[in-house]
C-alpha cells in the first residue's frame, strides 16, 4: 500500500510551502517517525517525517514551490528499499534503465507534454492562461526550466491567445486575432545572455517575503527616524560587577539586550503608541508587550517574539533570547515563534553598524535601532571625556505617532540605560 506524504497546513495564511532540503532519497527504506525532508514557508522551516515504513519515492525536488496539500512523496510499504538510492527530481516514480536513456536522449522541449512536466504550478497556470505551448518558451530558469516571467515575456511577443485556441476562462469575449501572415513574424524571444560570473539564484520563500514586506512598510507607513546616544558606562559597569556570578547562577550570560528589552517596555509605557499598530481607521493599543528581536541567519532576518516580557526579569530575558536566537540559527523556529509582536528591537551593533535607519516590521508602529558601543569625547559637567557611546534610532510610523512622542519615547530610554537602577536589577 503506497502512503502519501503532502506538503502540510502551517498556517491559515500560507497556501504554498517550498522544499527546502531532502533528507533521504528516492528509493530508499524509511521508518515511521524518520525525518525525510524539510519544507521552508515564507516565515519559518518545518520538518516532515514518514508516518509509514517502506520505500520512499520523491515526487518534487528540493528547490520546487508546491500548493498546500499537493503531494510530494510516497512511501510503499510493500516495498524494500535500499539503505542509499539516488534522489530523483522527477515528478513521477523513477523510470527503468531503458526509459532513462530514451528520456536522456530526448531534447528538453520535445514537445507540449514533456515541457508541461517541467512547469512549476505557477508557471503552468500561467501557460494555461495565455494559451501559450510551453514547449516554444525559452526558458531562463535553472537548468533552462521556464519560470513566470519567461511566460509573461513571450506572451507580449507572441500574443496572449494563439490563433485557433480558445479562451481559458469559459464564455469570456475574445478578441479577435489578426492572422500570423498580416501580424507579420513575431519578434524572436531569447535569454539575455549571462556574463562570466553571473550567476542566477531562486529567491527562498523567506528571503521573497521579506523584500516583500520591506516594500509593503516603505508603501503603507509613513516611516520616519529619530536619534539619540546613551552613555554606556553604568551598564558596562555592572555587567563587569556581576557577569561571572550571573552566568554561575543562571547559565547564561548578562548582556545588553535584557536591559534594552526592559528600557523599551519602560518607553513604551511612556507612550503607549509606540506599542499601538493601525487597522485601517481603528489604532490597536496593545496593554501587553510583546518584544520582537531580531536575529541575522544565513537564510535572512527573523523576527522571534519575547512574549510577556514585560514579566520576565533579566534572568528569564536572557534565557528566553539564547534559545530563541539558537532555534533562529538551526532553523527550527515555528510559526508560533514569530507570530504577533508589538515592538521590535534590531541590534545592528553586532556588526559593527554605527548608525542606521532601521524599517518598520508592519503592522507595528515603531522599531529601535540598537548600534557599536564606541568610544568618544563627550562633555560630561563642563570637561571633556572619552565615554562608550551608543547611537540609538527609532524607526516610526508618523501617522500614528508624532515627533514630540518619539523623542520622548527615546529620551526615557536613554534615561533608563545610563540609570540602570531604575530597571530594577533583579541578579
Amino acid at each position: 500500500m503506497k502512503h502519501d506524504v503532502k506538503a502540510p497546513s502551517v498556517g491559515e495564511s500560507i497556501t504554498e510551502v517550498s522544499i527546502l532540503k531532502w533528507h533521504k532519497q528516492s528509493g530508499q527504506q524509511v521508518r515511521t517517525g524518520d525525518l525525510l525532508l524539510e519544507i521552508e514557508t515564507d516565515k519559518a522551516t518545518v520538518e516532515i517525517v514518514a508516518e509509514a515504513t517502506g520505500a520512499l519515492t520523491i515526487l518534487k525536488p528540493a528547490g520546487e514551490r508546491i500548493p498546500v496539500g499537493e503531494r510530494i512523496a510516497s512511501i510503499d510499504d510493500s516495498v524494500t528499499g535500499t539503505a542509499g538510492a539516488s534522489q530523483t527530481t522527477a515528478t513521477t516514480p523513477a523510470p527503468s534503465a531503458a526509459a532513462s536513456a530514451h528520456v536522456a536522449a530526448a531534447p528538453a522541449s520535445a514537445g507540449p507534454q514533456g515541457a508541461e512536466t517541467a512547469l512549476s504550478p505557477a508557471v503552468r497556470k500561467a501557460v494555461t492562461e495565455q494559451g501559450l505551448d510551453a514547449s516554444k518558451i525559452p526558458g531562463t530558469g535553472k537548468d533552462g526550466r521556464v519560470t513566470k516571467g519567461d511566460v509573461i515575456q513571450y506572451a507580449s511577443g507572441a500574443g496572449a491567445v494563439s490563433a485557433g485556441q480558445p479562451s481559458v476562462a469559459q464564455g469570456a469575449p475574445v478578441a479577435p486575432v489578426m492572422p500570423a501572415a498580416a501580424r507579420g513574424p513575431a519578434p524572436a524571444v531569447t535569454p539575455a545572455p549571462a556574463r562570466p560570473g553571473e550567476r542566477r539564484v531562486t529567491m527562498s520563500m523567506l528571503r521573497s517575503r521579506i523584500a516583500e514586506r520591506l516594500v509593503q512598510a516603505q508603501h503603507t507607513a509613513a516611516i520616519l527616524t529619530t536619534f539619540n546616544e546613551a552613555d554606556m558606562s553604568a551598564i558596562n559597569a555592572i555587567r563587569a560587577k556581576n557577569k561571572e556570578a550571573f552566568k554561575a547562577r543562571h547559565g547564561v550570560s548578562l548582556g545588553f539586550m535584557s536591559f534594552f528589552t526592559k528600557a523599551s517596555i519602560a518607553a513604551l509605557k511612556a507612550i503607549p503608541e509606540v506599542n499601538a499598530s493601525i487597522d485601517g481607521r481603528d489604532v490597536v493599543y496593545h496593554d501587553y508587550y510583546d518584544i520582537g528581536v531580531a536575529v541575522g541567519t544565513d537564510r535572512g532576518l527573523v523576527v522571534p517574539v519575547l512574549r510577556d516580557a514585560d514579566k520576565l526579569g533579566f534572568a528569564e530575558i536572557e534565557k528566553s533570547l539564547a534559545a530563541l536566537a539558537l532555534k533562529a540559527r538551526d532553523g527550527k523556529l515555528s510559526i508560533a515563534d514569530m507570530s504577533g509582536g508589538t515592538f521590535t528591537i534590531s541590534n545592528g551593533g553586532v556588526y559593527g553598524s554605527l548608525l542606521s535607519t532601521p524599517i518598520l516590521n508592519m503592522p507595528q508602529s515603531g522599531i529601535l535601532g540598537m548600534h557599536k558601543i564606541q568610544e568618544r569625547p563627550v562633555a560630561v559637567n563642563g570637561k571633556v571625556e572619552i565615554r562608550p557611546m551608543m547611537y540609538l534610532a527609532l524607526s516610526y510610523d508618523h501617522r500614528l505617532i508624532d515627533g514630540k512622542g518619539a523623542v520622548t519615547f527615546l529620551v526615557t530610554l536613554k534615561d533608563h540605560l545610563e540609570n540602570p537602577e531604575k530597571l530594577g536589577l533583579d541578579f
